[in-house]
């Protein structure tokens, strides 16, 4: 048996494939990324899932793409949690933008982008991924993100910025109290995933302009710090993996004209092409 899995800061998608690459089994746990969820709490999440737990001892090969697995340390956490869980599997562990690529690309050259709860980028040249900054995360980096427009949804409620009709609604969703928030975001695990709820409810105002003006800014700002420094013109794809691209595509393609670039598509959940780019690699 061989596991494929997407992880993100909120959800990993699991696909269970058979020694003939069909599929068996699909699952989903919470997110599994090791940079912001200790090893006690990666290993509670999987061993939860009855699915994974049954078919343990027949797994040989993992390949997990994920959140917050692009530097040693945190791969070496994940992946010591998935070799004492699946004692029989070779696991092979990289960061959810090698995923993303697999995913929009395939083996051609593209710039592929995620716009989730958290945000990254790459130029891919059909054999090497290529980074212009390595990602410091939520708190420094992760423009456009949904934990990026969770905090400046904060703000703009607690500075009142937000137009009357729309803070009034932001109060009877979400528990605004600011000993519960700085709890949230200092004392709780996982604070990028708390700030990302907040992302969520711009979904219901997409159409206002208001939530527009925000959106578009954040999109600007992913655009100058995250696509626009590979220099690359109009002739080469793009492409957007993620929930916040997938739900706000309109703007984002307007966004892309303005910086004369155009969207190839845009992927809201990469694991069933990532299972087909395995189907057609995996000996």
């Amino acid at each position: 048996m061989i596991l494929i899995a997407d992880g993100g800061s909120t959800k990993a998608d699991w696909i269970a494939i058979n020694k003939n690459k069909q599929e068996e089994f699909r699952v989903r746990t919470l997110g599994l990324n090791p940079e912001v969820i200790s090893a006690k709490e990666l290993n509670d999440r999987i061993i939860h899932m009855f699915q994974l737990i049954k078919i343990k001892d027949d797994v040989t090969e993992i390949y997990f793409y994920g959140a917050g697995c692009g530097t040693p340390v945190a791969i070496k956490i994940l992946e010591d949690v998935l070799q004492e869980i699946f004692t029989n599997a070779q696991v092979h562990i990289a960061e959810d933008m090698l995923a993303a690529v697999y995913a929009a690309s395939g083996k051609k050259p593209a710039i592929v982008c995620i716009l989730g709860t958290g945000s990254n980028s790459c130029y891919f040249d059909g054999e090497n991924l290529h980074m212009k900054a390595v990602s410091l995360g939520y708190t420094i980096m992760d423009e456009a993100s949904g934990n990026y427009f969770g905090k400046k949804l904060l703000k703009e409620y607690y500075y009142s910025k937000m137009p009357k009709r729309i803070a009034e609604k932001f109060e009877a969703e979400f528990n605004l109290d600011a000993d519960y928030i700085k709890k949230n975001l200092y004392r709780e695990a996982n604070p990028n995933m708390y700030l990302a709820t907040f992302a969520q409810f711009m979904f219901e105002f997409k159409e206002d302009k208001y939530i527009k003006r925000i959106i578009k800014k954040g999109f600007q700002e992913f655009f100058k710090y995250r696509i626009l420094p590979f220099e690359k013109g109009p002739e080469t794809p793009l492409y957007f993996i993620g929930s916040i691209a997938f739900y706000f595509r309109d703007l984002l393609e307007k966004v892309a004209h303005k910086n004369k670039l155009v969207i190839t598509d845009v992927i809201q959940r990469p694991i069933d092409n990532l299972l087909e780019y395995h189907k057609k690699n995996i000996n």
